[in-house]
């Protein structure tokens, strides 16, 4: 039967509307662009001219109406041209649709876009019927969709993309498929249904990921491999599956998914997607086998096994941790079985698939698939519920989305509720519950409580207070609820208690309490603090006793005292009771009463031991029982007291911690069992939770990081013994002996003795000292460790040109044994990759030349090397001479030339000449090739017989004397030179292949044959000789002619001598332009590439290969894997208005040529113009924003490099064919040649690599017309295989009400256009949290494979390094200790340190961090967790436990480490991995890096109180736990502590100076002569080791660059201030770590990434850094300050300057390094504009909606924020710290002359008096300001007049009568300006209540005047130092140092000229 439409003509009516559409009265449409369509509102030429067809813009549509109507305008336009009419019909029904979707135009943009549309339509109807061929418009469709049903009929068989009709068969069933709609639409009835159906299943042929499984994608190469075969085979078994009968299905399953689909209800697009994830899983995991093992039944079993056990190990182990029996369950009959195991992967995938948010919770997902199982068990046993009678059918029915409805969406609106609770961040963690607290409910039995279907009203739904949370449910699911919890508790599926009236509560927190306070870190680490707070003590007490050996602490008064630390031990256990109790005071509704229990017992255990120990220690203190050994020994007598035998019953419990810790097996064993005595035994030591259970490592592993630790703890307790606290000892004696009855102020504590604050003001620096330096010590065996590992895994082997030139002919054989699969009969060895001695015959395998050349040319694509240099570089590859090697030309470089000099100059016989030049390989086989060229050249270009006959006696000649090594004898080789100069001259001719230039070819011949056998054979006459015959002969002939005969190589009419021009062969020019290269290359050559990027490339894969890395399987045999960008806001591309704008400073375009001049050049080089203007007036705008933004930090950059994946893989599967030999020229031609291989090799990399960019905004930015979704389009049609997945935010109207409905969208690119592959339906909007982890987890379900590869969009990939990527992920087959790894680390290089010297800084300091830190983390400390973007997760693995990130708003805020705190704490590895490296960019500017600092130091504050840190620091043994501690917060708690003891110390030394107690104690000492005490008073409190944590940055510079280049660049970062910069960052780093740990408000700070390094406003300098530095630079110089003031008449200067000079240090860092380090800092034109900014910055009033870089006010109050959201602890302790700023006053006001030397408090009293006075005078003025300034100007001043007057008048007579001096006002000024800060803060503090008074207004006016005056104490050294012009040159050059010495332009940079190459 036929299945055309019958045309009939009669009841066809013409599809003219009724009634015209109303016509809106709006602007013109949409101006956004998009594929150079015109805008909405767009219109042709009007009035008397012809049609002219125009596109309309099918792109920026409302999101409400895009899905829907976009197919009908693409259509329209692509049939513009050829069929107006039809073009008119689709739009026209594109309108019917949207005005049936949005009548009364509801939705945003739609009244616009209709406006817009229906013009269109207005102006087209009447011109497009003038271009119809057919008489009606019905018969014209049908027309047009026959002729493209025709197309499709005849080529979709034969379908291919590569294929010529590709395209076409493409837009023909799109237009068939758009046609039916509009036909079915203008014919009444359906007609053609099988016609339809038949164009709907090719055009879906193209709506497809990877996999075409539908009928018509059979064709297609990838679904011709056999293991996609088996896979599709497996999943499409549907035997015995129960029947559609109750289901809305009709007809049969096509496969086990879509028997899930309409099971439990699933969306389509859902099953759809993880149809073909299964698929592809399935067949990854076959393809691991080799083929024939692939195909067997075995296998297939095996792999689904395999699968089996990834997906469900986590379920089982819940199942096993709550005690529930597994609802997996599987038949006794194989095939059933098999069948079984693919329904339940199928079902969690599905699951997994479409619980969106619900992703981070993955035993919820257990929750759901223990359920879904049970029921999908019922039904394919026809299980009958005993309740019911009836068979078990699903709980929510298998409906339309009924999952997304019923299951996910309760569950979504309870994380979006508690999210919105948190208020952006705000909010305290204790106040919601975060993703931890939802998913931990689900470790408890009590979870089963919420019952399934789920129980509503349960606690777990509740998000807030009873009366607003009572849930309603009808009476009809209550009652399908209570029949199925009757079923579910027959099962055991169910704990459900009868509470159907009581109201629900909210459940609060579960297991944890994040709550802010620095007990967390005491409480997360406290073995760590009770270990150090022991050892302190028992140091002190070894000192008091003068312990000399350790042996003497056995000695019976030493020991006891000694074992005193274990009183201390029991308070610290108490305080740790404590703290437990009170931090989960928040979380007991959801605690288990056994764990409340076993708190208390703790508790009342702690307590008794408080007491026992100390009441026994001093009841039998000194009371000993003795006993003698008999034999001598070196313990002699030995004693104990009774107090020593409770100690050791008190230490019997942690014995036991000691023995499972040196037994980590038993541990795991203990802690993982479900045994009651187990779970007892763990239950006491730790709560027992889900998660932290078993991570204990191997015994090899736990040696090492003991032995490191304990190298570690021995070095810092024995330095901290020696010079910290043995050396105080004696002077405490002193200070306690000497009695200070008169001090220098009131003394407050009079009775007190022993000059307890002088000891207090000693020990204290010290102390703090002590708690920080272990920091230190760990950096130290950091740096000892690291490189020697680095050295023993050959980091940095090849690292110059030199050492790759002398290595390179051993780099074939390394890249044969690890690159390409091994052979069989190969077997690899770490010694083999080390020792192994090169063969000849293999060293130029063409695997490696292939690849190689195609490193080079990929190099020179990116215009990192010049044409010149890819020749130089390159290494041939036709094969003209086998027999020897020819390596490419820059090893050769000058080689030839240097052989011809010895030659030249040789005396001697022929054999040691030829030793000579043979003892250079490179040299001799230049000689060979040159020699071996130049016969072969000559032979093609000489063609007469005499000529050839001449040649070939000279060739014969050599050859001989060569052989009888007489060629010394026979030539003369001072003729060598020229001899080459002519072959060179000869060469140039023959490349040149001008016809015209014959004359001279024939000239240069003859010149080099005289040469030759006149100046340089000794036997030439022969040769001549030869002629003169060959003439005489040719006489005989031509006796008679009068023609003159032709010379030598002339050619005449009857004949030819040479052939030129040569013919075009490629293997022949090839040689001859690198013969030419090789006789002209000069020592140049050897410095190639000239590039330091290239150099820094191939130097690293040079060296890789040399490094431990697993051999690499077949492509087709290798790992599956994904690689994701998350992608927000950032750039795609670079505009060219972006590029060419320069805002008052230099482009991007321009800065960009002098930042890469070498590259702009091989730019300009490789498209063949000579500057910027020709590209332009060329059109060449889109190739120059590709050459920018491959240079900047954009996504575009980040997409070709992980795109070289792609290119690796299949040049490698190329190598592995069989054909491969055949691809020795052009890996690019053998692709065009063959295209049925390069489509299998297309299909195969499919199969294996995936690359989805997660662009979060896409959608919103297409509606929009923003020019970065036209960027993101573009690089899907550069690179096909790119996936893009977005979120649509879509407006659907419901009851005249648009409505939000959000997807998760899959897309690619399909010709021109981006096409939806799949739309998932999210629950509401998916970023609810942090915004990063919660895009990539709405993307994960597009991703494919076994691996997952996160990077970010600041990242770079290099094709050299994607080569590696197989033998990479071999790394998860191969045990790391006890377990496989699950995130393989990898190292990263820092591509933004070329300029700046703090980009240089920067880049140093993350590198090493990424390099030696990680490498010592991963092995031996065993702690390497997720720190970034480069890493490969085991995605099976995460993806079954919680994800790659975590994303709970605020604490999460770090969201990547928190991945590798989940997988160790669930048992996963972690390892790192240098042998592949990917690029990164970072900030370069010091703000951008500041605010990075910023942002990492916020995260580790979260980090700090976290569950997850706390879990660590709880459940690591001892030493892991430090190596967590010291490589995570500790790092920044350190220096928090490092910046509070330089308080401390100054602090206390200004409590001695001004109280006179050092005055004193210092005169005691000299009259005594007690000279410890002196120096102990004198002696620098804080140790300055800080430089130490800089070692490891040296240890990796020296690794990979030298030692020599590190001490160089070392002492060149500190001459260009690194020790300033890394100061001040150590201020960011202290600053946000301290204040968010305490007050919260950590947030996302973005820092720009921008590639110009500019000039920041005095303005923006000051709000930045004021409170972070320079309020705390000023409190540290008034302290330096005093000291210094009060001190000089009992202290030397050079004492002072040897106590504080690092002090002074820091000060200045803190105040002056942002003016230091910012470009044109003192310029003077600058410095003007900035104090004109800076003034009106500070006047301006601020308010709603100014931004605080406009106003004072505004960000002051934004300085505040951190406050207002704080509680009544917080402000209480910013009210304490305040405190110490009256310190000054209550010290200085004594030391007053005026006070007459007065100690009475009185004095202190008035001071008060005279602050409270200044206060009313500032008042006075302020309050004669608003009254008279205004209209009475001249009172006002008079006023001002009066006022200072009797100021003047007042301080005149205070100095003659009370003795007021000159330095009494200094000193009052140092009094009060602090007491006056200090008022402000505690006024801040309880700003709620005197916001509302006068007090506030006062308090804002006196902060802007210390802000004012502060600001302007800074500005005036910059400002003077602007003067002097050598100031600014100074600075350019230390900022810019890395540029000028590479020879950069950095003043016109500066300066802002806009220079046009």
């Amino acid at each position: 039967m036929s299945n055309e439409i019958v045309p009939v003509d009669d009841p066809i009516e013409e599809p003219k509307p009724n009634k015209k559409p109303v016509v809106y009265d709006e602007d013109e449409g949409s101006k956004g662009v998009v594929n150079s369509l015109t805008y909405y509102g767009e219109s042709s030429s009007s009035g008397s001219g012809g049609y002219v067809p125009e596109v309309f813009n099918s792109e920026s549509l409302p999101s409400t109406l895009a899905s829907e109507i976009q197919r009908f305008l693409r259509v329209a336009n692509m049939l513009e041209w050829k069929a107006a009419r039809v073009a008119y019909l689709c739009r026209f029904h594109a309108f019917e649709i949207a005005h049936n979707l949005d009548r009364n135009s509801t939705g945003r943009k739609v009244r616009q876009f209709k406006t817009m549309l229906l013009q269109r339509l207005e102006r087209d109807e009447e011109t497009s019927k003038t271009k119809r061929k057919e008489q009606s418009d019905s018969r014209e469709l049908k027309r047009v969709y026959d002729e493209n049903r025709r197309y499709i009929s005849q080529h979709a068989e034969a379908f291919d993309l590569e294929n010529s009709h590709g395209e076409k068969l493409l837009d023909a069933c799109r237009i068939a498929s758009v046609l039916y709609d509009v036909l079915k639409a203008v014919i009444a009835g359906p007609q053609a249904l099988a016609d339809r159906e038949s164009i709907q299943a090719r055009t879906e042929l193209f709506a497809y990921n990877i996999l075409p499984l539908d009928h018509g994608g059979i064709q297609q190469a990838i679904m011709k491999f056999p293991e996609i075969k088996v896979a599709i085979q497996v999943i499409r078994n549907v035997r015995g599956l129960p029947s559609t009968q109750n289901l809305p299905k009709r007809g049969t399953f096509i496969d086990c998914f879509e028997f899930l689909q309409y099971s439990f209800g699933f969306q389509k697009e859902n099953v759809a997607n993880q149809r073909e994830h299964l698929v592809l899983l399935l067949a990854n995991v076959l393809s691991q086998h080799s083929r024939k093992q692939a195909l067997a039944l075995k296998t297939i079993d095996a792999s689904i096994d395999e699968l089996m056990r990834k997906f469900f190990k986590n379920y089982t182990n819940w199942c096993k941790f709550l005690v529930r029996k597994s609802n997996i369950r599987l038949p006794c009959v194989k095939q059933d079985a098999q069948q079984y195991k693919i329904l339940y992967i199928g079902l969690y995938l599905l699951i997994w698939g479409e619980a969106a948010n619900l992703r981070f919770m993955p035993e919820c997902l257990c929750y759901i698939f223990h359920h879904m199982a049970y029921e999908l068990h019922g039904m394919l046993t026809g299980a009958v519920s005993m309740t019911t009678g009836d068979t078990v059918e699903p709980a929510y029915g298998g409906s339309h989305e009924s999952f997304l409805s019923n299951v996910v969406t309760p569950i979504y609106e309870v994380i979006r509720k508690e999210a919105e609770k948190n208020k952006c961040g705000t909010a305290d963690h204790t106040t919601w519950r975060n993703y931890d607290d939802l998913n931990e409910f689900f470790w408890s039995p009590d979870c089963f409580q919420i019952g399934w279907p789920m129980r509503l009203e349960h606690d777990f739904f509740c998000t807030s207070s009873p009366k607003k949370s009572k849930v309603k449910t009808s009476r009809s699911a209550r009652e399908q609820r209570k029949e199925k919890e009757a079923e579910d508790e027959e099962q055991g599926l169910n704990d459900v208690t009868s509470e159907e009236n009581r109201e629900p509560k909210w459940l609060g927190k579960t297991n944890f309490v994040e709550i802010r306070s620095f007990w967390q870190v005491f409480r997360s680490f406290d073995r760590m603090w009770s270990f150090f707070i022991l050892s302190l003590q028992a140091m002190i007490i070894m000192a008091c006793h003068d312990v000399g050996s350790p042996l003497e602490v056995f000695d019976a008064v030493i020991l006891e005292d000694v074992m005193s630390i274990f009183i201390t031990s029991a308070i610290l256990k108490l305080i740790q009771a404590i703290l437990d109790i009170t931090f989960t005071w928040k979380a007991r509704n959801t605690m288990e009463l056994s764990q409340k229990r076993i708190q208390l017992l703790r508790l009342a255990y702690a307590v008794i031991w408080t007491i026992v120990l100390p009441v026994v220690y001093a009841q039998s203190r000194r009371k000993y029982t003795c006993y003698s050994t008999q034999n001598e020994s070196w313990i002699g007598e030995w004693c104990y007291s009774p107090f020593m035998v409770v100690v050791v019953v008190y230490l019997i419990t942690n014995a036991v911690d000691l023995v499972l810790f040196f037994v980590p097996a038993v541990s795991k064993y203990i802690e993982i069992s479900n045994w009651s005595i187990c779970r007892t035994i763990s239950r006491w030591t730790q709560p027992r939770l889900y998660v932290g259970r078993g991570m204990q490592e191997t015994q090899i592993s736990l040696f090492k990081y003991t032995f490191f630790w304990m190298l570690v703890l021995s070095t810092k307790l024995v330095f901290s013994y020696s010079f910290e606290i043995k050396p105080l000892i004696a002077p405490t004696r002193e200070i306690m002996k000497i009695g200070v009855q008169t001090y220098d102020w009131h003394e407050l504590f009079p009775k007190v003795r022993s000059n307890v604050g002088a000891i207090v003001a000693v020990w204290a620096p010290i102390i703090v000292v002590y708690f920080m330096d272990t920091q230190i010590w760990y950096s130290v065996y950091c740096t000892v460790c690291g490189g020697l590992y680095g050295i023993l895994h050959h980091l940095g082997e090849i690292r110059t040109l030199g050492m790759l030139r002398s290595r390179f002919h051993s780099l074939p054989s390394a890249f044969n044994r690890l690159i390409p699969p091994p052979s069989k009969k190969r077997t690899k060895s770490l010694l083999q990759n080390i020792f192994c001695k090169v063969s000849k015959s293999e060293v130029l395998d063409q695997k490696f030349v292939l690849v190689w050349n195609q490193i080079i040319s990929n190099f020179r694509s990116e215009d990192l090397i010049s044409n010149r240099e890819m020749d130089l570089m390159t290494i041939p590859t036709s094969g003209l001479f086998p027999e020897f090697i020819r390596w490419p030309i820059f090893l050769l470089a000058n080689k030839f030339s240097t052989a011809l000099s010895i030659a030249r100059d040789f005396v001697g016989k022929d054999e040691k000449l030829f030793k000579r030049i043979r003892k250079d390989e490179y040299m001799y086989f230049s000689v060979k090739e040159c020699y071996e060229s130049v016969k072969y050249i000559l032979e093609v270009l000489i063609v007469g017989d005499l000529e050839k006959r001449v040649v070939s006696n000279i060739v014969n000649e050599i050859e001989r004397s060569i052989e009888e090594s007489t060629f010394l004898q026979d030539f003369k080789m001072s003729a060598l030179p020229a001899l080459q100069n002519k072959f060179v001259e000869l060469l140039e001719l023959i490349v040149e292949g001008d016809k015209n230039q014959n004359g001279k070819v024939v000239q240069v011949l003859q010149d080099i044959f005289e040469l030759v056998t006149n100046d340089m054979m000794a036997n030439g006459h022969r040769v001549v000789d030869l002629i003169e015959c060959s003439q005489e002969a040719v006489d005989d002939f031509t006796f008679f002619s009068r023609k003159r005969e032709p010379q030598l190589f002339e050619s005449a009419a009857s004949k030819t001598s040479i052939c030129f021009p040569l013919p075009d062969d490629g293997p022949l020019t090839e040689q001859i332009q690198r013969l030419h290269l090789l006789l002209t290359v000069k020592d140049k050559a050897m410095d190639m590439p000239a590039n330091l990027e290239a150099r820094r490339r191939i130097s690293f894969f040079a060296t890789s290969l040399f490094m431990d890395m697993p051999s690499a399987p077949e492509v087709c045999s290798m790992m599956s894997f994904s690689v994701m960008t998350p992608h927000y806001m950032e750039d795609v591309n670079f505009s060219m208005k972006e590029l060419q704008s320069s805002k008052g400073q230099v482009s991007i375009i321009f800065y960009m040529q002098k930042i890469f001049p070498d590259e702009w050049k091989n730019f300009l080089e490789r498209m063949g113009y000579q500057n910027f203007n020709e590209l332009i007036d060329d059109e060449k705008e889109e190739e120059i924003r590709k050459w920018a933004s491959f240079r900047g930090q954009t996504l575009s950059r980040t997409v070709r490099g992980i795109m070289y994946y792609r290119q690796a893989l299949k040049l490698q599967a190329l190598l592995e064919m069989p054909e491969y030999k055949d691809v020795v020229q052009d890996v690019n031609v053998f692709e065009r040649n063959n295209p049925k291989s390069s489509a299998e090799l297309d299909a195969l990399v499919d199969m294996k690599f995936t690359y989805v960019v997660s662009c979060q905004m896409f959608g919103s930015h297409k509606s929009s017309g923003d020019p970065r979704a036209e960027d993101v389009k573009d690089l899907m049609i550069r690179y096909p295989a790119l996936r893009v997945a977005y979120i649509e935010e879509k407006e659907e109207i419901i009851a005249d009400k648009p409505q939000k409905v959000y997807s998760s969208i899959l897309a690619k690119a399909v010709g021109t256009f981006d096409q939806v592959i799949y739309r998932i339906k999210l629950p509401g909007p998916p970023i609810i949290g942090e915004g990063k982890p919660e895009n990539q987890n709405h993307a994960i379900i597009f991703t494919r494979g076994e691996a997952l590869q996160t990077i970010d969009m600041n990242q770079d990939n290099y094709l050299e390094e994607a080569l590696k990527v197989r033998n990479l992920l071999q790394e998860f087959h191969h045990n790391r200790g006890r377990r496989p790894p699950t995130i393989l680390g990898l190292r990263e290089h820092i591509f933004t340190g070329s300029v700046s010297s703090l980009a240089w800084f920067m880049s140093y300091q993350e590198t090493s961090f990424v390099t030696i830190g990680q490498r010592l983390l991963a092995n031996p400390l065993r702690v390497r967790f997720h720190y970034g973007h480069p890493d490969v997760f085991d995605r099976l693995f995460h993806m079954t436990r919680g994800g790659i990130s975590k994303a709970s708003k605020t604490i999460n805020l770090s969201e990547d480490v928190f991945a590798g705190f989940n997988s160790t704490l669930r048992r996963g590895c972690i390892t790192y991995h240098e042998y592949l490296q990917v690029g990164k960019g970072r900030d370069v500017g010091l703000n951008q890096i500041s605010k990075f600092e910023a942002k990492v130091a916020n995260g580790n504050s979260e980090q700090t109180l976290s569950r997850d840190i706390h879990r660590l620091g709880r459940r690591f043994d001892f030493f892991r736990m430090l190596s967590c501690y010291f490589t995570t917060i500790g790092f920044y708690f350190s220096s928090l502590i490092s910046v509070l003891g330089i308080y401390v110390f100054l602090y206390g030394q200004l409590y001695l100076v001004l109280s006179g107690l050092e005055k004193a104690l210092l005169i005691e000492a000299r009259m005594k002569n007690i000279e410890s005490l002196e120096t102990a008073l004198a002696s620098q409190s804080f140790i300055q080791l800080g430089l130490l944590t800089g070692l490891p940055m040296v240890m990796e510079i020296g690794l990979e660059k030298g030692f020599l280049t590190a001490l160089k660049d070392f002492v060149l970062m500190q001459l260009q201030l690194a020790a300033v910069f890394f100061t001040f960052s150590l201020g960011t780093k202290t600053h946000h770590f301290g204040r968010t740990i305490m007050y919260g408000g950590a947030k996302y700070i973005p820092t720009g990434r921008k590639v110009v390094v500019f000039h920041a406003s005095f303005t923006e300098n000051y709000r930045l850094y004021s409170r972070s530095h320079f309020v705390k630079g000023f409190e540290l110089l008034l302290l330096l300050v005093v000291y210094d003031l009060f001190r000089r008449s009992y202290q030397s200067s050079m004492a002072y300057v040897l106590i504080t000079y690092s002090v002074w240090f820091m000060t200045m860092t803190w105040l002056f390094a942002p003016f230091f380090f910012n470009p044109s800092g003192f310029d003077w034109d600058k410095i003007v504009d900035d104090w004109k900014g800076w003034n009106k910055w500070i006047k301006e009033k601020g308010g709603i909606g100014i931004q605080q870089n406009k106003s004072w006010q505004s960000w002051w109050n934004d300085e505040q924020a951190h406050l207002r959201r704080s509680g009544y602890g917080a402000r209480l302790f910013e009210i304490l710290l305040s405190i110490r700023f009256f310190l000054y006053q209550y010290g200085l006001v004594y030391h007053l002359d005026i006070s007459q030397q007065s100690k009475n408090f009185l004095v202190y009293v008035l001071s008060w008096v005279v602050i409270l006075a200044v206060f009313l005078t500032v008042k006075a003025v302020n309050i004669g300001r608003q009254l008279f300034s205004a209209r009475y100007h001249l009172m006002f001043r008079f006023f001002k007049a009066f006022l200072f007057l009797s100021v003047f008048t007042i301080v005149i007579t205070l100095s003659v009568i009370c003795e007021l001096s000159s330095k009494d006002l200094l000193v009052c000024c140092l009094a009060f300006l602090p007491t006056g800060w200090g008022l402000i803060l505690v006024a801040q503090a309880v700003r709620p209540i005197i916001e509302n008074t006068g007090l506030w207004q006062f308090t804002e006016v006196l902060a802007k005047a210390y802000d004012y005056g502060m600001g302007s104490i800074l500005f005036s050294p910059i400002a003077i130092l602007a003067w002097l012009p050598i100031i600014s040159a100074f600075q350019t050059r230390f900022l810019f140092n890395q540029a000028f010495n590479r020879h950069l332009q950095i003043q016109p940079i500066l300066e802002g000229k806009k220079k046009q190459k």
